[in-house]
C-alpha cells in the first residue's frame, strides 16, 4: 500500500491538474461513464485507495460557493460508506470542511428544483463520478474517500450549455458550448455567472489543498 499511488477520480482534466504530485494517479471521467469504469478497473490493482475529487453541486442551502465537503458516504446509484479513517484524516487537515453524504447517479443536477429533491436524502452535494469511484473501490476492496468543493449553490440552476460542456476525456467541448449558445442565446448571462462561480470555487479549492499532505490524506489514516 505504501508503494502504490492513490487513484484520484475527477470529472475534468482541469480538476485533475490540481493534484498532480508524487503518489497520485488521476483519471478524468469526462462524459464517458463506461470508459471511466473500464479505466478504473484497469488501474485498481495498482493503487492503494480511491478518492472522488473535484467540483460538486450544492444540495444544502447553507453551503456557499467554495465550501469543501468530505464524504461520509455516497447515496444514489450505488450507496456506500466512505473509509472512516480517511475521512477523519482529511477533516483533521481541513477543519472548516463539512462532513456528510454525497449524491451521485451519473446525471447532471442542473435545476434548483431537482437539487431540492435530491437534498431531501440529507446529502450535502452532488457530483457525477462518486458512485462509479465508490463501486470500483468496493469491487477491488480498496479504501474510498470523497473530497469535493461546491461550484454551484443549491438554489442555482445551470444553463443548458453546461450539460454539453465536457468532452469524453474530461476536456472542454467549446464547439458544443458555442452551438448551445447559438440555439439559446438568452442563457449567456447565466453561463457567465456559472463560469465565474466555478472559477472562484476552483481557485478556493486550490488554495485549500495546500493543507492536504501527501496522497490526499491517505497516509494519515
Amino acid at each position: 500500500m505504501m508503494g502504490k499511488p492513490v487513484l484520484v477520480v475527477t470529472g475534468t482534466l482541469r480538476e485533475a491538474g490540481l493534484v498532480k504530485r508524487a503518489g497520485i494517479k488521476t483519471v478524468a471521467g469526462g462524459s464517458d461513464p463506461a470508459g471511466l469504469v473500464r479505466r478504473l478497473r484497469e488501474a485498481a490493482p495498482h493503487v492503494a485507495g480511491v478518492i472522488s475529487f473535484g467540483m460538486a453541486g450544492g444540495l444544502d442551502s447553507r453551503l456557499p460557493l467554495g465550501a469543501v465537503v468530505i464524504g461520509r458516504g455516497v447515496t444514489g446509484a450505488f450507496p456506500r460508506d466512505c473509509d472512516e479513517a480517511w475521512a477523519r484524516a482529511l477533516k483533521a487537515m481541513l477543519p472548516e470542511a463539512h462532513l456528510g453524504a454525497i449524491h451521485a447517479d451519473g446525471r447532471l443536477s442542473a435545476d434548483a428544483a431537482e437539487k431540492a429533491v435530491r437534498g431531501r436524502s440529507g446529502a450535502l452535494a452532488v457530483d457525477m463520478e462518486s458512485h462509479i469511484a465508490g463501486a470500483i473501490a468496493m469491487e477491488a476492496r480498496l479504501p474510498f474517500a470523497v473530497l469535493r468543493c461546491i461550484s454551484d449553490e443549491a438554489g442555482a440552476s445551470l444553463p443548458p450549455a453546461i450539460s454539453v460542456s465536457m468532452k469524453p476525456n474530461g476536456g472542454v467541448a467549446y464547439g458544443a458550448v458555442l452551438a448551445s449558445l447559438l440555439r439559446h442565446p438568452g442563457q449567456l448571462p447565466a453561463l457567465i455567472r456559472t463560469g465565474r462561480g466555478f472559477g472562484q470555487s476552483f481557485a478556493r479549492f486550490g488554495s485549500v489543498l495546500t493543507a492536504v499532505e501527501g496522497r490526499l490524506g491517505f497516509d494519515h489514516r
